[in-house]
């Protein structure tokens, strides 16, 4: 019987953060996942996924733990469509059976962003709008979310932990000592199909506005948010979810 099976079979409040980095925090990405889904979050944990670059490799990890898993898939309706049809394609073929499609409150884009272009004024206004905004209202039935950041990505991100709290809610981050090579190589070994824009020179993949080519042996995220002081959208920032 597994660690997290014996967790579920004996249910019980979860536990500090403390606790859970003692118990948890030396586990690898699968085990680690299990714990947190089949155990101590047992139908209280979503995995909140973008279906972008290097997507497939956490939601391949999680089809294998619990294929029921909540993924949150927050449509900011400025997606690319290749994006959205490679979430149809994944969830088919990993077998994930409860992907939740989130949008922005529509009545708040009337009154926002009318024209479409709040983007051009604002980008921390457009994401507030239309990411931070709806997932946090999608995150109100759960106390932890599993992200698939990783600390090479951003000087921002090179500290996270196996485990974090946030306000009142903990991030699961199976991901965060992964690096580039190693997500490769695990795509490659087991034939992950990738996201049709990687081959078009998009490492790194956002709303379709806001998301740039790269050019060979630039920084895989050199086109998110291209010429601004911007790394993050924001749902990762202070205590917004």
């Amino acid at each position: 019987m597994s660690l997290a099976q014996k967790k579920a079979d004996n249910p019980q409040k979860v536990k500090d953060f403390s606790a859970l980095m003692s118990e948890y925090g030396h586990l690898n990405s699968l085990d680690l996942l299990d714990a947190m889904i089949n155990g101590e979050f047992r139908d209280n944990i979503a995995l909140v996924s973008s279906f972008g670059a290097e997507s497939i490799v956490l939601l391949d990890m999680v089809a294998e733990v619990n294929p029921a898993t909540p993924v949150i898939f927050l449509n900011t309706q400025k997606l690319f469509g290749e994006t959205v049809s490679y979430r149809d394609k994944i969830a088919e073929k990993l077998g994930l059976t409860n992907i939740i499609t989130i949008k922005p409150n529509p009545e708040d884009v009337a009154n926002e962003d009318k024209n479409g272009l709040l983007w051009t004024r604002d980008t921390d206004a457009c994401c507030d709008l239309r990411k931070t905004r709806p997932l946090a209202k999608a995150m109100n039935g759960y106390g932890a979310w599993i992200t698939g950041r990783k600390r090479f990505q951003t000087t921002e991100r090179s500290g996270i932990p196996l485990i974090e709290q946030d306000g009142s809610k903990f991030k699961i981050n199976p991901l965060a000592h992964w690096n580039q090579d190693e997500l490769d190589q695990i795509m490659e070994n087991k034939g992950l199909p990738k996201h049709p824009l990687v081959a078009q020179g998009y490492p790194s993949i956002g709303c379709m506005p806001c998301t740039k080519r790269v050019e060979a042996g630039q920084d895989r995220r050199m086109g998110r948010w291209s010429g601004q002081d911007k790394a993050e959208c924001g749902i990762h920032i202070g205590e917004n979810i």
